[in-house]
């Protein structure tokens, strides 16, 4: 499984980020977070609650439960609430990206400031484990 971030930018300021599955595990699922092929950070999420691969926009808003700004996907099918925050274990997770806390900040200030400028980021999920190594060649 990969992600894919997506902004929509004028074309000659494109940003394109993707989040790659890296391995999956009985109670969790570890990735990387790539823009432009450079690492930004790793991720984790509940291997008893994954995303499903569709399309999603990502939106910072206040989370009422962890009472901070964080980045959110929107329509996510049956489910509310999955954003993006910190944490070093699947249990911290039930539904959620987690990244660590230095990277929480870094992406919610990045993100927020896209939102602000009225530019539109969205997270495609697709099942595909083997698409980073074939698009790097590594």
């Amino acid at each position: 499984m990969y992600y894919k971030l997506i902004r929509d930018m004028p074309e000659d300021n494109a940003v394109h980020g993707k989040l790659y599955c890296t391995s999956h595990y009985v109670n969790k699922r570890t990735g990387l977070l790539v823009e432009r092929l450079h690492y930004i950070c790793d991720t984790l999420e509940n291997a008893d609650y994954l995303i499903p691969a569709l399309i999603y926009k990502v939106q910072v808003t206040q989370s009422p439960r962890f009472k901070r700004p964080l980045p959110i996907l929107i329509q996510v099918p049956g489910r509310s609430g999955i954003r993006f925050h910190r944490g070093s274990q699947p249990e911290h997770s039930k539904g959620c990206i987690l990244i660590s806390t230095s990277m929480e900040q870094s992406l919610t200030a990045r993100w927020l400031r896209e939102q602000s400028a009225h530019l539109e980021t969205r997270l495609e999920i697709c099942n595909n484990i083997n698409y980073y190594r074939n698009e790097t060649g590594k």
